[in-house]
């Protein structure tokens, strides 16, 4: 009997995840290549022979989504199994109907059929789209947990950019281990907040491999959930962010939609910059379409070092990068800060542009007076590093997660932003979290 021949759509991360656990050892599915999209430097790359498993002895080769509709005819594709996240559920529908209209069929894994089950418990923390607030809230747990006397491991969402094989299984505790890694801008917003908490994070593309070890190493699990992503493990608890700047696309992203009906607790956040009445459209979205799940309001309170750095100064935003690109927004803490210190300018990094970033640019038309910190490798931060130094400007806003200033040169004077968590009334995280650290500490 003739084996269905799958073809993955993803972006280095949900898509090897998904064929690790529903396809790697079934011999009655044969994938015949995964695309890649959104993230650069994937496409043309092969996943490698001992990660697909003794089915794929040669690997499996990784094309550019854009060739779509040929890979389908060329490689007698069956089916298309979507496999990435934060796409509006409009562009999903693209994609299908451009695999229906070449014969394939169009799937969507659920849920639970790719969540792995784990000893200890796990509190998963995600979002409706990107840029959300996860990584606060993320780290907010994390000490909950901790102040109960407990261990957290916190699992980070895949950012396999390099070397897939030595990636399989990655345990980051100290800044020393980042570096031995070469981890990206991206990877370091995330990880290294953490590290400074003295959690120890944990990320790669085998999670059950990952799993297996942050089990021996920990009391309680927290997933920290990349872009609107749902969790690769099985959680006591779903606790979903929710952005009021964004209202309504926790109905019209997927599978932040799937995050939105599935939600245990609903983090509301943001409340301090948003629109009230944007927060007021938020919590009755929630508690109409999963009146189960409880709501907690918070403040993403923004600090600024050197404020005086802002006042009546031309100055260059450089934001979180995957938050402007695949979040869709157009600004982020560094815009809210230098417009409330009183800068006279946002500078339009746009014509001083090199290299990748102008296809950024292009292919993300939204962005104006703000340079997003996108750096997948060496490459891209030499290019973020020579668009800095050409934008004629009084000082630089640096409100990405991780310091830039220690990972590429900035001469001109900075003004460095960060964010933080406060909760507002009741119920609080602590009180949302009582069930699950009550059953990390049973025996």
């Amino acid at each position: 009997m003739k084996r269905p021949r799958i073809l993955i759509l993803g972006a280095a991360g949900r898509d090897f995840h998904n064929f690790n656990v529903v396809y790697r050892d079934d011999p009655a599915w044969e994938v015949a290549a995964f695309t890649a999209a959104q993230i650069p430097n994937i496409a043309g790359r092969r996943y490698p022979p001992d990660l697909a498993g003794r089915l794929y002895p040669e690997g499996i080769p990784i094309h550019p989504e854009t060739d779509l509709e040929v890979l389908i005819e060329r490689l007698r594709i069956d089916e298309v199994v979507f496999s990435y996240s934060d796409v509006s559920h409009e562009e999903v529908m693209h994609r299908a109907s451009r695999a229906l209209a070449k014969g394939a069929h169009f799937r969507l894994l659920s849920a639970r059929s790719t969540m792995l089950a784990s000893r200890r418990p796990v509190i998963a923390v995600l979002a409706a789209r990107t840029g959300s607030g996860k990584s606060p809230v993320t780290r907010r747990i994390a000490q909950l947990v901790r102040e109960a006397g407990l261990r957290p491991g916190i699992v980070r969402h895949p950012m396999p950019y390099g070397d897939l094989s030595r990636q399989a299984v990655q345990r980051f505790a100290t800044r020393a281990d980042l570096q031995e890694a070469r981890c990206t801008i991206e990877e370091r917003e995330e990880y290294e907040p953490h590290l400074a908490m003295g959690n120890v994070v944990y990320a790669g593309v085998d999670y059950e491999r990952i799993l297996r070890r942050v089990e021996e190493e920990s009391d309680l699990i927290v997933w920290d959930g990349g872009n609107n992503d749902t969790s690769f493990y099985r959680a006591d608890l779903e606790v979903v962010v929710l952005d009021p700047h964004r209202a309504g696309h926790e109905r019209t992203y997927h599978p932040g939609e799937v995050n939105f009906l599935r939600a245990d607790v609903f983090v509301i956040g943001k409340v301090d910059t948003a629109d009230p009445t944007k927060v007021a459209q938020v919590k009755r979205t929630a508690r109409e379409g999963n009146p189960r799940a409880l709501q907690v309001e918070a403040e993403f309170p923004i600090q600024v070092e050197l404020p005086e750095r802002l006042r009546g100064k031309r100055v260059l935003v450089i934001e979180d990068g995957p938050t402007l690109t695949h979040g869709g927004m157009a600004f982020g803490a560094g815009v809210l800060a230098a417009r409330k210190y009183g800068a006279s300018e946002l500078v339009d990094p746009r014509p001083y542009a090199v290299g990748s970033l102008r296809e950024t640019f292009l292919r993300y038309p939204h962005l104006d007076r703000v340079l997003p910190a996108v750096g997948y490798g060496p490459d891209q931060c030499r290019e973020l590093e020579e668009t800095i130094r050409r934008t004629p400007c009084d000082g630089i806003v640096v409100a990405t997660p991780v310091d830039l200033r220690e990972i590429v040169r900035i001469d001109q004077p900075c003004a460095r932003v960060t964010y933080g968590l406060r909760e507002i009334g009741r119920p609080s995280l602590s009180e949302a979290l009582r069930g699950v650290i009550g059953k990390a500490k049973r025996p």
